[in-house]
């Protein structure tokens, strides 16, 4: 029996072995390159074990002998698309008080489904800012082992952050129950130590949180969280152990702390004045800046039982945020694609692509937003987001010109991740049907 199975498991790495290897030649109509800014036409790309290896078009890059063939002859290619900012462990339908009933290891199994999701909507790779009991770790690593389908996963862990606060804390508990959550901090030092217990448990960034938030019970957007003292612990610690930083922030004092911390980026970044767009500009702060969600929440939010509180908030708050989306855009500003995705049906991540177009980016923008600005952001440069020899084959395709119009890239007809085809004429390979 021992033997059967020894034998059985031998036979499938080998197998897996063979498919990774396996040269691939895959073409298409027009690329859109986010690197050089351009389009090109009949783009052919050479891909071994998972990577580009030659690039350029059908009469500069020939087939490889024995090489399989992809073409999408009338499809128009990009590389996957980056998420800066998802949340696959929670769903928006979820009830707030609802949540408290639900186990950590039911936060993880609904984090399989929103990540297949989300791999099939195009976005090859995410950042999950926060999750508890660190899921997110778990839902990256049955990933990248091939056990579930879903994106290429930097995961976060339980934010750090202020008693009572948003994201680290439990607002919703009465006091006789006495529960704190499980990021919380009090003074440098021990801010330094949640740091390092996330980095002992896995995670590839820390999240913190230096305002209040929409969805946290008894917090106030333009509060700030944390002294500059506290977020700058959360830096320095964080970097000396080479990860970056990401700070939830609304107030406009809570993204110049976050700024002025050394902190990578700035998650929401709503109330933004001109100073502190120059800030972020001439620190080289990315802002991730949600700007979608809050349809889906003012239009479903109450029959999804959200806080009235929260409604409120995110009333307040929305066309400020994109007035300030528009100025950080045209000041130049690094402005990344972050959707917030578990505050909106997972999925639906492309449809922020027509907003960040509608309020101040040409399509090319929104698309560089996702691609190769994100992954500089990630510090995956020339690795994510891309299309050169050396790059990860990770490849969407459309059809329509997304420069032309941006809304085509709401549906997504091909979908490889390393290489690996998910998804080909719209529909699901063999590998992920249910």
């Amino acid at each position: 029996m021992k033997r059967t199975l020894t034998l059985a498991a031998l036979s499938a790495c080998l197998l897996n072995a063979a498919a990774s290897a396996e040269t691939l030649y895959l073409t298409a109509a027009k690329y859109v390159d986010p690197v050089s800014g351009t389009v090109v036409n009949d783009p052919a790309f050479v891909i071994e074990d998972g990577k580009v290896t030659a690039s350029g078009t059908q009469k500069s890059v020939r087939k490889p002998s024995k090489a399989t063939v992809i073409a999408l002859d009338s499809e128009t290619l990009l590389p996957g698309f980056i998420d800066m900012h998802t949340h696959l462990t929670g769903d928006p339908e979820t009830p707030a008080y609802y949540s408290l009933s639900l186990s950590d290891e039911r936060a993880a199994i609904t984090g399989v489904k929103n990540a297949r999701k989300t791999l099939l909507a195009g976005f090859t790779t995410v950042r999950n800012v926060g999750a508890s009991s660190y899921g997110d770790v778990a839902l990256r690593d049955a990933i990248n082992e091939g056990e579930v389908p879903g994106p290429r996963m930097y995961v976060s862990g339980p934010p750090v952050g202020i008693i009572g606060g948003h994201c680290s804390d439990n607002n919703l508990l009465p006091s006789e129950y006495a529960l704190t959550g499980e990021g919380v901090a009090t003074g440098p030092w021990e801010m330094r130590a949640k740091v390092r217990q996330n980095v002992k448990y896995g995670v590839d960034l820390i999240k913190t949180c230096s305002t209040g938030g929409v969805f946290s019970k008894g917090t106030s957007l333009g509060a700030a969280q944390g002294t500059l003292e506290e977020l700058t612990a959360v830096a320095e610690e964080a970097h000396a152990r080479g990860l970056k930083v990401a700070s939830h922030a609304h107030g406009t004092v809570g993204i110049r702390n976050a700024i002025l911390a050394g902190i990578d980026t700035v998650e929401h970044a709503s109330i933004l004045d001109d100073d502190t767009i120059k800030l972020a500009k001439d620190n080289g702060t990315y802002l991730s800046m949600d700007i979608y969600n809050t349809e889906y929440t003012l239009a479903e939010g109450e029959k999804n039982g959200v806080l009235q509180e929260s409604l409120d908030k995110e009333r307040a708050i929305s066309k400020i945020q994109r007035d300030s989306f528009t100025k950080a855009v045209k000041a130049g500003v690094k402005v990344i694609f972050g959707s917030d995705s578990g505050v909106y049906p997972h999925g639906d991540n492309p449809r922020q692509f027509s907003r960040m177009v509608k309020f101040g980016m040409t399509p090319m923008q929104a698309i560089q937003a996702a691609t190769s600005l994100a992954a500089e952001a990630l510090g995956k440069e020339g690795e994510l987001g891309c299309g050169n020899p050396g790059c990860q084959a990770d490849f969407v395709a459309v059809s329509g010109n997304p420069v032309q119009d941006i809304s085509v890239l709401e549906t997504v007809d091909f979908v490889m991740k390393g290489g690996e085809v998910y998804k080909r004429d719209g529909e699901l390979t063999q590998r992920i049907l249910p």
